[in-house]
């Protein structure tokens, strides 16, 4: 790109010789064209230099600046893909109150991986496995030190194509680079097979519970399926901690598919109540036919995210509908672990009731737990979620999962006993036996059918000192070696921010970082972590 200005003025040549062919009396019509060509080669190489030094500036902040709520975004890009898709995470991220820089891995050396305590990776694949040009001399140098990372949390986003045998290759080599460097995972790889727009908006999600930004708008929007809202039951009557719902819906499609391990992608809705509202303040007729899918404004509004604070208000003054349907930004999906597997008839879901500061309700939780009506419609996407798929042959499993996270877990053990691989233990831990034990009599019935091999509980609250997943964990040490050592999976599921890591340096003392390495490089150490 560099000699990009010289190739420009490299096309201007012809000039040169056309004016070099004029006979002598025409020499200051000539020297008039050359001064000329040169003054336009010169504009073009300061335009260019201008604008690689604004994109310097725009890529690399004063490192002074860096603090705790420093994140860096960067990339290995071979076409670009990578690098255009790093920009709109650091643009999303860019609406919060952290602070940002991007950077090419050609640019990052051991000095700023140390200045840094987050970063995001947006990597391509080039070839069979090989990094892009601009990660050549980060792949040979630094990935073959011995650096010590232990400071560093971060994430990886791969973009791969699947046809090729080490699918998303690099990604997955620097993943098992940083963890040897004790660096901890924010959450998974997110593997993107040829920019699939579900992997995509997966990678989005993840940027908006590390922003704590629950609002982020998705970069395109699902395209989803009816769906059927066939009952709803609450699972935690009395619980210390929010309610926890159990649903069950149904396709308007016959035979839909999906596997154990597979995520639901929902399109929330606003409740009835809240448009009315909106309608009311801005003194808005709730009939009036807008072009939006050819449906009246208070059906348009029901897919909006509506305001909260007075700055959205007033931003909205004096607009008529038209534009403020073109000012409000589409609700932006929410994900959640499939429950239940094709067999059972139903898609099952389990969801803890979450609310804002101020009391509002969460956009996904609050639809699905408080305003869906049952038998109402419901906007629902099954997205393919291979990195969290059942091993493909008889093998022992280890699930190890807390809160609502039990259910990806309980979809695995469905899917397990169906199939007729018994070989299952189950650590799992909330709050309070008697009130947060979800399928709890379901669980007991496998335990005593010999389907569930080991039940283990963890139950915080219902003891003086408190005890955690990975206190269980700790205390079944020699059981999981042992189950390891026969070949056993790991899988884990739920929360990101305490269990999951938790567990994870638990494994790491009973397994060894060896072990844990090649469990993760087997595909025999898989997690879905929130």
């Amino acid at each position: 790109m560099k000699y990009l200005p010289f190739a420009l003025c490299a096309l201007f040549n012809p000039v040169i010789a056309f004016a070099s062919d004029f006979e002598r009396g025409y020499t200051a019509k000539a020297t008039g064209v050359i001064l000329l060509y040169l003054i336009f080669c010169g504009w073009i190489i300061w335009r260019h230099r201008k604008k690689t030094a604004l994109n310097r500036q725009a890529d690399q902040a004063d490192s002074s600046l860096r603090n705790s709520h420093s994140i860096l975004v960067a990339y290995a890009s071979q076409t670009g893909n990578a690098e255009l898709i790093a920009r709109k995470t650091a643009e999303s991220l860019k609406t919060t109150a952290l602070s940002l820089e991007t950077l090419p891995l050609s640019a990052i050396d051991a000095t700023t991986l140390q200045d840094f305590s987050r970063i995001l990776f947006v990597v391509s694949t080039t070839g069979e496995g090989d990094a892009p040009d601009n990660a050549a001399d980060f792949q040979q140098n630094l990935m073959q030190s011995n650096i010590n990372l232990s400071h560093l949390q971060y994430g990886i986003l791969a973009l791969g194509d699947s046809s090729y045998t080490f699918f998303c290759g690099f990604g997955h080599a620097l993943d098992a680079w940083l963890q040897s460097t004790h660096a901890l995972p924010l959450f998974d790889l997110v593997a993107v097979d040829h920019l699939d727009d579900g992997a995509l908006r997966h990678w989005q999600y993840q940027l908006g519970l590390l922003a704590h930004n629950t609002e982020m708008p998705d970069w395109e929007t699902p395209v989803y399926q009816p769906w059927t809202l066939v009952a709803r039951s609450q699972l935690n009557q009395g619980s210390a901690g929010a309610p926890v719902f159990h649903l069950k819906l149904a396709s308007q499609k016959k035979n839909m598919q999906w596997q154990a391990g597979d995520i639901a992608e929902i399109g929330p809705r606003n409740s009835q109540q809240a448009v009315t509202q909106f309608l009311t303040r801005l003194a808005l007729d709730s009939t009036l036919a807008v072009s939006a899918g050819a449906t009246t404004l208070a059906d348009a509004l029901l897919e909006k995210l509506l305001p909260h604070d007075e700055a959205s208000w007033k931003a909205l003054s004096g607009l008529d509908a038209e534009a403020i349907l073109r000012t409000l930004k589409n609700l932006p999906h929410r994900e959640y672990s499939i429950a239940s597997i094709p067999q059972d008839q139903h898609l099952e879901l389990l969801i803890r009731q979450t609310h804002y500061a101020d009391g509002r309700p969460g956009i996904g939780s609050g639809w699905l737990t408080q305003h869906a009506a049952v038998g109402g419609d419901i906007a629902l996407r099954i997205r393919e979620n291979t990195a969290f798929h059942l091993p493909t042959h008889n093998i022992p499993l280890i699930l190890i999962g807390n809160g609502t996270g039990i259910a990806g877990l309980r979809a695995h053990l469905k899917a397990r006993i169906t199939s007729g691989h018994l070989q299952n233990m189950l650590i799992f831990g909330e709050r309070n036996a008697g009130h947060d034990f979800y399928f709890k009599d379901e669980l007991h019935t496998w335990l005593e059918q010999g389907s569930l091999t080991k039940l283990a509980t963890a139950f915080s609250r219902d003891q003086a000192e408190k005890t955690y997943v990975q206190d269980v964990v700790r205390s079944l040490a020699g059981e999981i070696k042992n189950w390891v050592q026969n070949g056993a999976a790991i899988y884990v599921c739920g929360s990101a921010t305490g269990m999951a890591p938790a567990v994870h340096n638990q494994l790491l003392e009973i397994l060894g970082e060896l072990t844990v390495a090649n469990l993760t490089a087997s595909g025999r150490y898989r997690r879905d972590v929130y």
